[in-house]
């Protein structure tokens, strides 16, 4: 099951790491329904999830994740609109709003949580963050070396390039 989502995640990799560019709304949807059917899989087998925990344990992760998008892509769109007024206050308001939505992350993590336990062990919920943090690792890891190979094979494009110009020369 590793060696399928590592060979998985190198295959779509070359598709996410031109998406990384680019917000979730205009990434290719086949690309983060690959990902996310990788984050399914590989958080799955690392929380040893059961047949019945999956089906029970997936919504409200989902419902969860959603919520938690929202908070941070909340907290982006109130940075972008606090530096465009530049007023004196625009530190002191950002890190104020920063606090407020890491407060409001925590208390929907606290509910989750809560959640969770009713069809998960605590244990399970544990290893959870750690699941999350290897999978985004892993794939920034991909991506990362995805980019340099591009940049390898461009190096060598350019290098044959001024060869070929070399010898017409």
């Amino acid at each position: 099951m590793r060696k399928l989502l590592i060979v998985g995640v190198w295959l779509i990799s070359g598709w996410s790491a031109m998406a990384q560019d680019q917000p979730e709304t205009e990434q290719d949807p086949k690309t983060v329904e690959k990902i996310n059917a990788l984050r399914i899989a590989y958080i799955s087998e690392k929380l040893g999830l059961t047949t019945e925990q999956a089906e029970k344990f997936w919504p409200v992760y989902r419902e969860f994740s959603d919520k938690r998008k929202e908070l941070r892509q909340e907290l982006i769109g109130a940075r972008k609109q606090l530096k465009q007024g530049q007023d004196p206050n625009t530190d002191e308001r950002l890190m104020k709003l920063g606090l407020e939505l890491k407060q409001r992350e925590l208390d929907l993590e606290k509910t989750y949580s809560e959640r969770l336990l009713k069809v998960i062990t605590a244990q399970q919920i544990l290893n959870l963050r750690k699941a999350e943090g290897d999978f985004h690792q892993m794939i920034r890891d991909q991506i990362q070396q995805r980019r340099l190979m591009q940049q390898r094979n461009e190096t060598i494009r350019e290098r044959n390039q001024r060869l070929k110009e070399q010898q017409r020369n």
